[in-house]
């Protein structure tokens, strides 16, 4: 049991190491989501054709609305960012040594996505903060409960991260994931704009983005910050984060996985 401790504080550490040393990636965690949150966000609100002028309780309306959307924005970049380091690791040979170790590969992947998922919970209450500050808030007892929807969008949207990093070759392929994977996950989804607009304009759009799993993990998050609980959120996201998981240990099996196809 010592060695299982001994490992996964070794790569939780590691990678928290490396996010503190690494500080325009903490930088650029929070940029994103605060620049959608302060900029686009007014143009947004006009074309969801919510007020622009006082009272000032209409104004930080579509603010509030989007803040759990741009929170899953923080741990869906974070996962992805997660899957980029997995890929520059074993290029350099680092986790090719991590893995041929004595210990499960299940248990050294799962150590990897619980460092992931904590560094991005702690991304997330950040911006919380920062939010707070201009007065976007939510009910105090929903920054407590929230943690628990953020472990679970996190372990959903690392796995994912996880299992793209399995078929991701070169570093170079990256963008390319950014292009088909990132963004159509994040805009067709709940984080920006309501189901009902959406249904509005396309029924296909709206069937795309009730079951995608980040529209889930959203509503997971916009739920748990007001202290409710969404059941089909959680299970929804909660099967996610099984399959995505499940699929990527299979692609780091080096006799059945992508790895070997790769070879």
């Amino acid at each position: 049991m010592i060695h299982y401790w001994r490992a996964m504080t070794g790569i939780v550490g590691r990678e928290l190491s490396r996010f503190i040393t690494q500080r325009e990636r903490f930088i650029s965690a929070l940029v994103r989501p605060l620049i959608w949150l302060f900029v686009f966000a007014a143009g947004f609100r006009a074309a969801l054709g919510l007020a622009i002028t006082p009272p000032y309780e209409t104004y930080i309306l579509y603010e509030v609305y989007i803040t759990p959307g741009l929170i899953g924005m923080i741990q869906l970049f974070n996962g992805m960012q997660s899957s980029l380091s997995m890929v520059y690791d074993r290029e350099i040979g680092s986790m090719r040594i991590l893995l041929v170790s004595p210990l499960p590969r299940w248990f050294l992947l799962l150590s990897k996505l619980l460092a992931g998922t904590g560094v991005s919970i702690l991304q997330a209450y950040i911006f919380l903060a920062i939010a707070w500050g201009y007065d976007i808030r939510a009910p105090l007892e929903g920054y407590a409960w929230v943690i628990f929807a953020l472990i679970l969008s996190g372990l959903m949207l690392g796995a994912l991260g996880l299992l793209l990093s399995s078929f991701i070759k070169q570093l170079e392929n990256f963008a390319g994931v950014m292009n088909f994977v990132i963004f159509p996950l994040f805009f067709m989804s709940t984080a920006l704009y309501p189901l009902w607009k959406m249904k509005e304009s396309s029924e296909v759009l709206y069937l795309l983005a009730q079951y995608n799993p980040f529209s889930q993990a959203v509503e997971l998050i916009r739920f748990a910050l007001y202290g409710q609980f969404n059941a089909f959120a959680f299970v929804y996201t909660a099967g996610a984060f099984v399959v995505f998981m499940a699929a990527a240990i299979f692609g780091y099996n080096p006799s059945k996985g992508m790895m070997t196809r790769k070879g």
